[in-house]
């Protein structure tokens, strides 16, 4: 039964995810604590866990999900269910729509997909930095992290002045550990 529950829950995940990973970050949040198989300190430690993982986010996460609900089995279920929607699609656009998506009107329409996109991930980011930031049991804010969390900000930001290049993630990554293992 889990299987099945697991593999419909990442079809629907895979298949209306556009945007990539963050824009998919709901959709998980919405299934994984609506079905109570975490809470969502649980989900934030994953969506952590699975930037810092290599792969990709939205793989890494079913994966996660599937295997602390199902084991080895639920783990390829959910891992399957969130690839399929987007090998099928891309395997019908490829064969199907190669011409079609050379015209004016479907590429008006993918552009104007951009900026919901661009608020959803937005949003995506706006609530990670709050529950970095906030304990959302108890509403109380830790100040460690909120001054981590904008130095590593100031830091980015400044070496994208200075340099004219962006930060690395891995060197983001790696100095948000080193920091992290300071201040706590």
């Amino acid at each position: 039964m889990i299987y099945v529950e697991l593999l419909c829950a990442f079809l629907k995940i895979g298949l209306f995810s556009f945007g990539g990973a963050y824009g998919a970050i709901p959709l998980i949040r919405d299934v994984v604590l609506t079905k109570n198989w975490m809470d969502t300190e649980m989900f934030s430690n994953l969506v952590a866990l699975s930037e810092s993982t290599p792969g990709p986010i939205m793989v890494n996460m079913a994966t996660y999900v599937g295997s602390k609900q199902g084991g080895f089995g639920g783990a390829l279920v959910a891992t399957l269910g969130v690839v399929l929607p987007s090998f099928f699609i891309l395997l019908a656009v490829t064969i199907l729509f190669h011409n079609l998506l050379k015209q004016k009107k479907v590429q008006a329409v993918l552009k104007g997909v951009k900026p919901c996109l661009m608020g959803v991930i937005l949003a995506t980011g706006i609530y990670m930095a709050f529950s970095i930031c906030v304990e959302t049991d108890s509403f109380t804010v830790d100040p460690t992290s909120c001054v981590i969390l904008v130095m590593l900000g100031f830091i980015s930001f400044l070496y994208k002045v200075v340099r004219k290049k962006e930060f690395s993630p891995l060197v983001l990554l790696l100095l948000a550990a080193v920091m992290g293992c300071i201040f706590y």
